[in-house]
């Protein structure tokens, strides 16, 4: 495990997918895949980083695929950011029973099972070593988890956003499905988003564009990635810078 006095990035903001919380299963939750999820965000707490983080909901709802079959796309959004609060709290139960101490924040009022967004509560609970979780999206329709994930990190002034996929990187392709696809080691904000890459959406990267923000989309189920991409290794994922 590489020490705390190589790590380059010292507060960052960590998005995962919900469907990383469902392991095998067609949805819900599996409690092997909730604990290596755990397990991995742990050991990066460990080397003295502050994490806070954004689930997706895709393990429970997808807010588009709603909208898809004729429902109110407000609506199914709203559904899309309670299923976030429910991950966070699942999360939250998971961690606090292997001793790390969490506190939820959500976009809106959803006490008591969150605490409605607190910046300046956030930037203290990170600097006391507690894993910060950000749920309930933006509270607001349209947006997905990434753009929250984003607005989240600049808010709590990150670093950079570590994107969470089942790939080491962005491709040309999708590697799952054209074996000719190359991976990018590398892109700037304006190569993501007029490539249309598919691992955030544009609002997301253009977000950060603007301010600056880097992005490291990395292979999270491969053991001790997210610790090298914290120390700088982007061998295990691509940076957007």
């Amino acid at each position: 495990m590489p020490s705390a006095q190589k790590l380059l990035y010292k507060r960052v903001l960590l998005k995962i997918s919900g469907e990383s919380l469902k392991g095998d299963q067609e949805h819900g939750y599996s409690q092997d895949a909730v604990k290596s999820v755990v397990r991995r965000i742990r050991e990066a707490l460990d080397m003295g980083v502050e994490i806070a983080l954004v689930v997706g909901a895709g393990n429970i709802w997808r807010g588009i695929k709603g909208a898809g079959d004729g429902m109110d796309r407000v609506t199914a959004d709203y559904m899309g950011m309670l299923a976030t609060v429910m991950n966070a709290l699942c999360l939250k139960d998971a961690f606090t029973r292997e001793g790390v101490p969490v506190a939820v924040h959500c976009s809106v009022d959803m006490r008591p099972f969150a605490e409605k967004f607190d910046r300046d509560a956030a930037l203290r609970q990170l600097a006391e070593g507690k894993l910060v979780i950000f749920a309930g999206g933006t509270g607001s329709p349209y947006f997905t988890t990434d753009t929250t994930a984003v607005l989240r990190a600049l808010e709590i002034q990150c670093q950079a956003v570590m994107k969470a996929t089942k790939v080491n990187g962005i491709y040309t392709a999708d590697p799952m499905k054209d074996p000719s696809a190359e991976k990018l080691e590398h892109l700037s904000f304006d190569e993501a988003v007029q490539g249309q890459f598919k691992v955030m959406d544009s609002a997301a990267f253009s977000l950060c564009r603007d301010n600056s923000l880097d992005i490291i989309v990395f292979n999270f189920s491969e053991p001790g990635a997210l610790a090298k991409v914290l120390c700088g290794d982007y061998s295990v994922g691509t940076i957007v810078s």
